[in-house]
């Protein structure tokens, strides 16, 4: 596919499809994929860590770097303990990717599907990308991130299409947000906090001073 980088700018609807790689854009001769040739697109670039947005514009996530990989994996680490010791429900790898409702291709940096909805989920769902959405999800943000572009995505993207709760961490600033349907999101400030997974995640803490020790 010819392809030109073009300026810096957010996604939008086009009748052709967009790739943005760190918030730069490349263009593309072609229609936006559909499902089937957005999973052979995935499947044929195994070593990429590929989204899709609503407008059917693709989004090429970068590796992270040491530190970055550090954080994501202590929250998983934690998600993952509680999960084992409540087995409420199952968690899900970064690399994971959820097919929203509204046609959004997306993966977290951590995720939690309770038991109940997972059963409802065709057999044929569970070897390919599923169409469900997270009850929770955690985004880390790593230095090339930019703050508002993540809370946005939070907002629009998975709070819009059904996730019950959803934390943004930043190891940057050492704050975090917290976000749920129908309210303002919550600002902390400062890393001497734990995060409650409230009523979706009963019993469930994350200390953040884990991350202040390494950040």
């Amino acid at each position: 596919m010819e392809a030109a980088v073009l300026s810096k700018k957010s996604p939008a609807k086009s009748d052709k499809i967009h790739l943005f790689f760190e918030g730069i854009e490349v263009q593309g001769l072609r229609s936006p994929m559909t499902d089937e040739e957005f999973e052979e697109f995935c499947f044929q670039n195994p070593d990429l860590r590929i989204e899709q947005d609503k407008h059917g514009n693709i989004i090429i996530m970068s590796p992270v770097s040491l530190l970055s990989g550090n954080f994501e994996n202590e929250v998983n680490i934690d998600l993952g303990l509680w999960n084992r010791k409540h087995k409420l429900g199952m968690t899900f790898s970064p690399s994971t990717l959820f097919i929203l409702p509204n046609g959004e291709k997306r993966m977290a940096d951590a995720a939690f599907i309770t038991h109940g909805r997972l059963k409802k989920l065709p057999a044929s769902e569970w070897k390919k990308f599923a169409h469900i959405v997270p009850d929770f999800i955690i985004e880390v943000r790593s230095p090339s991130d930019d703050l508002e572009d993540l809370k946005n995505k939070i907002s629009n993207v998975w709070i819009a299409n059904g996730v019950r709760l959803a934390w943004l961490i930043d190891p940057v600033d050492q704050g975090a947000f917290i976000f749920k349907p129908d309210t303002k999101p919550a600002e902390i400030q400062g890393f001497d906090h734990r995060l409650s997974g409230e009523e979706v995640l009963p019993g469930f803490e994350f200390d953040l001073s884990i991350l202040k020790k390494q950040a």
